[in-house]
């Protein structure tokens, strides 16, 4: 399913106001609520970006689900409602469809690269 760039504006908005509060995952050793295939982030890996940082850059990835955090539903749930109003929603799994790896094998979620300024 194809990403509306506008409601992926909504949703960089929504969180840029609103910040977003990250719950750890139920049980750490589990896979529960991460992507399916997702490799294991580093064992001394921060989990969570910072409350601050700009999203689409390289600080905003979530290492818990392996997405980008300003667009992680499971750390920030008050994202669901935009992903589904965009159509961005894949019910069987409670994932956006274009973070589903489950429903596509090959999608590849990809960290944005670090830059000079981005620490």
């Amino acid at each position: 399913m194809k990403n509306n760039s506008l409601g992926l504006l909504l949703l960089i908005a929504t969180v840029a106001l609103t910040g977003h509060a990250c719950t750890p995952d139920p049980d750490p050793g589990s896979d529960e609520g991460k992507p399916v295939g997702a490799a294991p982030p580093a064992a001394d890996a921060p989990q969570h970006a910072a409350p601050d940082v700009v999203p689409g850059s390289h600080a905003d990835w979530c290492g818990a689900h392996q997405v980008p955090e300003s667009l992680c539903t499971r750390c920030n749930p008050s994202l669901v409602a935009a992903f589904k109003a965009t159509g961005d929603w894949c019910a069987e799994h409670g994932l956006p469809e274009s973070q589903c790896l489950a429903c596509d094998p090959e999608l590849k979620i990809e960290r944005p690269p670090q830059d000079g300024g981005d620490l």
